[in-house]
């Protein structure tokens, strides 16, 4: 696996700080599948480039930004 540059890794975590809600649209992740329309919220972004999240369902999958579909509901107050 080839991680990501350091630029790519500071656009996403600009793009999607620590406490931005996001909403699925879709998820490739047939093990345990998140339904769209569940809307989350951004734990942190590890070196790889997924966005680890805290789904109002209680599960923690991370979000893969090339693979899974998501839109931003609200950003992150600072």
């Amino acid at each position: 696996m080839q991680f990501p540059s350091e630029s790519y890794l500071e656009q996403l975590r600009k793009k999607y700080p620590v406490g931005t809600k996001l909403q699925l649209i879709s998820m490739r992740n047939e093990t345990y599948p998140i339904l769209p329309g569940t809307v989350g919220v951004v734990t942190h972004i590890d070196d790889a480039g997924s966005i680890h999240m805290r789904w109002e369902n209680g599960s923690s999958l991370a979000l893969i930004p090339e693979i899974d579909s998501f839109q931003t509901v609200s950003k992150a107050k600072k």
